[in-house]
């Protein structure tokens, strides 16, 4: 039977809720872009549990009007302690809009998926706002906004290199990551009466100096200081060059310290907290969450992100795939930190006592799906690497990669009576699954997780992210080699056929990423063509901060090397290059042939716009069986084709590989 929930077992978010508890002020007032959902997968949440957890009283001031009188930054009065901000679950310029610069007219994270809710900028905004009504209250920033861009960043929108946003929005410290460790030693010594000015070494956290103060001492951090924000707005090879630094530290275990100036200030990055344990960990996802929306969005509408995950579970947190386009190494670390399968089940047996939970689970997944458990073989190993990637350009020799552990815990989640079905949404790295790839000696766990994923938890359909079918433009966006793909098809179907199952592999594909060309675009539509795939899944680049692929789109060089790649910018030719995903529709016709005649490409028209029998390839020696043919990604779309891949292959292989305005709209009542 369902639990009857009261109105005090949300978080406050009103004086009159604060009144019901019992109290007249707070010590924390947490202010959040997102509506208020009381879930652990939002992270205002998270921290408002966390922080009612060590012993304070705490309040939720979701969505707060940026452009009235401000009477909803006043309602809960000051907090005894500090604000915390973020922007949400999305950075708010992505939230905003597109890849092309359009205004988005939803947002997933509000009531009726109703846009206008939050500013551009949102972290900057309300802290502006805050420090201006209450300029002796301390503000701390967080959250993935906050977290990305906490160093010289690369703006999309402005279309300029930004300073760390300490700098525009006057916080007084930024927790970057996921931020229960900082959170709880932050709390700890303010409780003890330590001046919240003087907490410069908590690990995780960066401040703002004056220039000419002596950095914090007490602490056994090595100190790399990188180029200035001026001479990175000087040099873009400067900037580029800090990104190695600030990407191989974010992911260290044990990590140096990194400062920069921004003018008469000097920003100072504290070394991450090293990864949960799988006490802490539990002890954050088995807080009290109500698991549902707060009752101020009855009758309003579903928050879209939130009716996406309500029936769902989150294993773990990280990913060691290290993609190039990907924030979420940046963000959640590149260690895996997992769940025990007892707070797992604990989790999937609350979510079955929900009022409208009808038997089906719609996710057992996390970051990548299948990496619950996974980590080094030998830790010390690990706690000097500087690799930004696990599995990239091969799996690395120390790391564990049985799937053993996740496919346990699929079979248990099965046998609870009160499950139906326990499905599998998160993306699998696939390429963990095939045994040329992955050449451990987990085949046996593999193998036995395909059959049990397959068999068992897939929604109709399979999600992977082979993102490419250019070996050059693979190596940029750090992933394996498409002939993976092919041969985890091959393993897909035939395991489908086995159990008479019909079930599509729906891969995902990027355009206009950092390396790639048209002729790239031309030859991915002809290999998925051939493949009988009519893509669906499909996107743009999207600069985001604190990724190899923004630094490259800004600085036309790769961080690692220094050397040159070919970027698109210009809007149509990105539209250009996304129209190839497209070739069925005849809309597109015209101008594929007209591009392709230009080209001097018409076999490409034929093979692209023509029905045919699709080839067979040998893509051990990359060439195709049938003489004459088009041949695995590799064609001579003009005549510096082959010399441009060979810069760009030599500007990536000689990197150490291994080392995503104010906006109008209704306001609620």
């Amino acid at each position: 039977m369902a639990k009857q929930r009261l109105l005090s077992d949300w978080l406050p978010t009103t004086k009159k809720e604060m009144k019901i508890r019992g109290w007249d002020s707070l010590d924390v007032i947490i202010v959040s872009g997102d509506a208020y959902v009381d879930h652990p997968a939002f992270g205002a949440a998270v921290m408002g549990r966390l922080i009612e957890a060590e012993g304070y009283r705490v309040g939720i001031l979701p969505q707060p009007n940026w452009r009235d009188e401000l009477q909803d930054f006043k309602k809960l009065g000051k907090p005894n302690l500090f604000f915390g901000v973020t922007a949400g679950c999305m950075d708010s310029m992505v939230n905003h809009y597109t890849a092309g610069k359009r205004l988005r007219s939803t947002d997933a994270y509000s009531p009726g998926g109703e846009a206008g809710y939050r500013p551009d900028y949102a972290t900057t905004v309300y802290t502006q706002i805050l420090k201006d009504l209450y300029p002796d209250t301390p503000v701390i920033i967080g959250g993935i906004e906050a977290s990305l861009r906490r160093v010289t960043h690369y703006d999309y929108w402005k279309d300029k290199l930004m300073p760390s946003i300490l700098v525009d929005s006057g916080a007084d410290m930024l927790v970057y990551g996921m931020g229960e460790q900082p959170l709880k030693q932050v709390l700890s010594l303010v409780s003890k009466g330590v001046p919240f000015h003087s907490l410069k070494t908590i690990k995780q956290t960066a401040v703002m100096l004056p220039k000419e103060e002596e950095l914090p001492k007490g602490v056994h951090w090595n100190t790399i200081e990188l180029a200035s924000h001026e001479e990175c707005l000087a040099d873009k090879l400067k900037y580029a060059a800090n990104f190695k630094h600030v990407e191989q530290e974010s992911n260290k275990q044990y990590a140096d310290r990194i400062t920069q100036v921004a003018g008469s200030q000097r920003l100072v990055i504290n070394p991450p907290f090293q990864t949960m344990k799988e006490k802490e960990i539990d002890a954050s996802f088995d807080l009290p969450y109500t698991r549902i929306p707060h009752p101020r969005y009855d009758g309003r509408g579903a928050i879209p992100a939130y009716e996406m995950i309500k029936f769902s579970v989150n294993m773990h947190r990280g990913c060691f795939g290290g993609c190039s386009f990907c924030t979420i190494s940046a963000h959640q670390g590149k260690m895996i930190a997992s769940r025990s399968e007892k707070s797992i089940l604990k989790e999937v047996e609350e979510l079955t006592e929900l009022p409208d939970f009808k038997g089906y689970l719609s996710d057992l997944g996390g970051p990548s799906a299948n990496m619950y458990k996974m980590k080094g073989k030998v830790q010390s190993i690990c706690d000097k690497c500087t690799s930004p990637s696990c599995i990239h350009p091969m799996v690395c020799h120390n790391l564990d990669t049985s799937h053993t552990p996740i496919t346990n815990i699929y079979k248990k989640v099965d046998e609870n009576p009160k499950i139906k079905k326990a499905f599998v949404s998160s993306g699998i790295r696939y390429d963990l699954l095939v045994d040329d790839y992955n050449k451990s000696d987990e085949t046996k766990s593999l193998n036995a997780y395909m059959e049990q994923l397959i068999t068992r938890h897939i929604p109709g359909r399979l999600k992977v992210a082979p993102e490419h079918t250019s070996e050059p433009v693979l190596r940029v966006m750090r992933k394996p080699a498409f002939k993976h793909f092919h041969t985890f098809k091959k393993k897909y179907d035939r395991i489908n056929q086995k159990n008479g199952l019909n079930q599509p592999l729906i891969p995902y594909f990027i355009s206009s990423h950092p390396g790639c060309e048209m002729q790239d675009m031309a030859n991915l539509a002809i290999e998925t063509k051939d493949m009988g795939f009519k893509l669906e899944q499909v996107q743009d680049f999207t600069p985001t901060p604190m990724t190899v692929a923004t630094v490259i789109y800004y600085a036309g060089v790769h961080p690692y090397t220094l050397k040159p790649i070919f970027t698109v910018k210009d809007s149509n030719q990105k539209r250009d290059q996304n129209k190839f995903f497209f070739w069925y529709k005849k809309e597109n016709h015209a101008w594929i042939k007209n591009t392709l005649h230009k080209a001097k490409r018409p076999e490409m028209i034929r093979e692209l716009l023509e029905d045919h029998v699709p080839k067979q390839r040998d893509f051990r020696q990359g060439k195709d069986l049938v003489k004459g043919k088009f041949a695995g990604g590799k064609s001579k779309f003009n005549s510096n084709t082959k010399s441009k891949r060979k810069d760009k292959e030599e500007a990536v292989q000689s990197s150490n590989p291994k080392a995503r305005g104010n906006r109008k709209g209704k306001r609620r009542g």
